[in-house]
């Protein structure tokens, strides 16, 4: 299929098609022509039209063929990269046998270099250039820039907000007042479904391409707001805003100014799942790095009841007013924890102080790159005083991980911070930065391979994903390393809860088979116990035994029903996914948290921290197409495939991860690239019509565009 498109980048193939025609038709819409019986490259002129297709042509205005032996060769580059394309000589009906059909993928807006040669010279006035501009926005990538979750403002004051509009393919695009789709914000307050229309105002800065929207909230009170374009939300537009009165403000502030405790009072409504019969009297103390809890006996013997630090995985979600307790509803979950419910006086106050800490703690945004921006900044000003001398290490190239360990194993973080200059024994070369890169490589090679150090397994035979094994070695030092690790794993690491959804990700086959049968069917005849039996293999040709051990306290004897088969398969994770190697978890983390603090490490959620300890990989698409599996042969769609490979040559490697986790539900691969991916990336055709490209993963499930 070729479709032909205006200067915008509406789709993902630009058709380009090339002709010839006589010198007394080149007034009519022609790309090039030929003057005299053979084509010379520097008599021939060349005009630029995309709108129609054109045609070869003799002088006489007979078809001229075009085949392989003219020697035709177009190059089409942006930024620097070469664009993939296809080029397809003549056509299937004689008539268009004098066509040269060129199409190419145009994703990214900006000038594009197009060169037209024969016998590799250029015609007159090759190489072009020609200019694409960002389509229209695109609400799903578009987003505000320094966002935070949580707005804190005070009445019939104008907050800013910075929005930065994209197209589908990541460009920022142009806003153009009076537009069919437009920005507009919804606004809600808690607990109620009463709406409110805030005014707002619009300014647009064409030299960088944002938009200011100021809203203005005309009274006290907690809303919920979304952003959208058109009817579409952005895709960080939902938020909450807390509108304080001047008191309250005032207030907040000079709670983020002092050094001591900050606490209020309130009541615990719900906690461990389970709503209590009388609210409890309660505390709450805010310190910048810790929200904790409190209840007091006889006033002054206090218990610590439950503690929540101040990063982006505590979060705040607010409810209505109770009138029999004459206070506000919040709740606060961690995800490491049950949520808890409390009703306080000054909730607003509580959370606006909350999220000024928090704000202070990650830089003063929620977004990624944000976040990783302040992350880096941080670490270096953590470690500015530390000496980067160069540090050589000499490394036996058949005993790459020994050797490595055995030169570093003395190391303390001040030398984990020097420059590294690698030579391997025997060899002769200097280290200009590619032996360093390849030692890394093959250090990550050998230490994330299950069968080879025995730090690492993988959950299950069909899982992608690392997970720590329990080991007599101790990993005492951590580095950013090109890896893949499971979800649950890396959960652990910033203290997240472990629940049963992890199984989706770490163990397919067993959340196939067990957990999503349970989850979604009645299990009162599966006469299951809150217990679970672990085989324990025997010694020297002796039988195995079985091991039954309890989930909760004496959970053999506690049955599951399908009241508490949630909170079974919860246990059910903590025991498999977090208990079972707890304590090589807690070495891997005693040695990462030596280099990386927890509290920097706690800004991010577990996808964010796999981005940043492992990276975007560089995605090749020739290991792709080593390493993948075609079912169909029918000539059809080996054109369809031909254009597969066309569109996909020129993705961006977010663009290629994004088609990983489309196919595989992850955007990681194992180390060893494509070749390593079980099962195999297989392309087969979808024998429908008018349909978008379907996957399905080891999960066994289709996933849609």
């Amino acid at each position: 299929m070729f479709i032909n498109l205006p200067t915008t980048i509406m789709n993902r193939v630009q058709p380009l098609s090339i002709s010839l025609q006589s010198l007394s038709n080149l007034s009519k819409k022609s790309l090039f022509y030929f003057s005299g019986q053979y084509d010379v490259a520097q008599n021939t002129k060349v005009t630029w039209d995309w709108d129609e297709p054109q045609i070869f042509l003799h002088k006489n205005s007979k078809l001229y063929p075009i085949s392989t032996r003219d020697n035709i060769t177009v190059e089409i580059s942006h930024a620097g990269s070469e664009v993939t394309k296809t080029m397809t000589l003549g056509g299937e009906n004689a008539e268009e046998a004098n066509l040269a059909k060129v199409s190419f993928a145009v994703h990214k807006s900006g000038e594009y270099t197009i060169s037209v040669m024969f016998s590799s010279r250029h015609i007159k006035g090759s190489p072009f250039s020609k200019k694409f501009e960002a389509g229209p926005i695109d609400a799903s990538k578009t987003g505000f820039m320094n966002y935070t979750s949580t707005v804190v403002c005070t009445p019939e004051s104008s907050y800013p907000l910075t929005i930065e509009a994209r197209d589908s393919f990541g460009n920022i695009a142009s806003y153009k007042p009076g537009q069919n789709n437009y920005f507009k914000i919804r606004v809600t307050e808690c607990g109620s479904k009463e709406k409110h229309f805030p005014p707002i105002q619009i300014f647009y800065n064409s030299r960088q391409k944002q938009l200011l929207m100021q809203i203005k909230m005309e009274r006290v009170g907690c809303y919920q707001a979304s952003v959208s374009y058109g009817d579409v939300s952005l895709k960080n537009g939902d938020f909450n805003i807390l509108v304080l009165s001047s008191d309250d403000h005032t207030c907040v502030e000079k709670n983020i100014s002092k050094s001591h405790n900050i606490w209020y009072e309130a009541r615990l409504i719900e906690c461990n799942h389970e709503k209590l019969c009388k609210p409890k009297k309660v505390y709450i103390y805010i310190t910048p790095k810790q929200l904790k809890l409190k209840e007091y006996f006889l006033k002054i013997i206090g218990k610590r009841l439950f503690t929540y630090r101040v990063c982006p995985s505590t979060k705040f979600s607010f409810s209505g007013f109770n009138n029999v307790l004459g206070s506000y509803v919040f709740t606060i979950d961690d995800g490491s924890q049950p949520p808890i419910m409390l009703a306080a006086k000054d909730r607003s106050v509580i959370a606006a102080t909350f999220t000024k800490f928090l704000l202070k703690n990650i830089g003063g945004s929620e977004t990624f790159q944000d976040k990783q921006t302040f992350f880096y900044h941080e670490v270096r000003t953590l470690h500015q005083r530390r000496s980067y001398n160069t540090t050589i290490l000499k490394i036996d190239r058949g005993k790459v991980l020994q050797s490595s360990f055995k030169a570093t194993k003395g190391f303390d973080v001040g030398d984990w911070c020097k420059n590294f200059e690698i030579t391997f024994i025997g060899e002769q070369g200097l280290d200009w930065g590619g032996l360093r890169r390849e030692w890394f490589e093959t250090v990550c090679v050998h230490l994330f391979d299950p069968s080879v150090a025995g730090l690492f397994c993988r959950p299950s035979e069909d899982s992608q994903g690392l997970s720590a094994r329990g080991s007599s070695h101790r990993l005492s030092y951590r580095q950013l390393v090109k890896a893949r690790f499971s979800r649950s794993f890396l959960a652990q690491l910033i203290g997240l809860r472990v629940h049963y959804k992890y199984f989706e990700t770490d163990d397919p086959e067993l959340y196939k088979t067990k957990i999503k049968y349970i989850e979604e069917n009645d299990i009162e005849g599966m006469e299951l116990t809150f217990a679970e039996e672990e085989y324990l293999p025997g010694s020297q040709g002796n039988q195995g035994t079985v091991k039954v051990v309890d989930l909760i306290p004496g959970g053999s004897k506690q049955a599951v029903t399908n009241e508490n088969k949630l909170q079974y398969l919860d246990q059910l994770a903590q025991y498999r996914l977090a208990t079972a190697v707890r304590e090589p978890i807690e070495a891997f983390l005693k040695g990462l948290n030596e280099l990386i603090p927890d509290n920097l490490l706690s800004i991010f959620d577990e996808n964010e921290l796999e981005l940043l300890m492992c990276g975007m990989r560089k995605y090749s698409v020739a290991d792709l197409k080593n390493n993948h599996v075609v079912n169909g042969s029918t000539q059809t769609f080996r054109r369809v495939l031909e254009w597969f490979w066309t569109v996909i040559g020129s993705f961006s490697d977010e663009q290629m991860a994004r088609l990983l986790q489309f196919t595989t539900g992850c955007s990681q691969l194992p180390p060893g690239g494509f070749a390593e991916l079980v099962p195999k990336f297989q392309i087969s055709p979808g024998y429908t019509y008018n349909t978008l490209p379907t996957a399905h993963t080891w999960e066994h499930e289709a996933r849609k565009v």
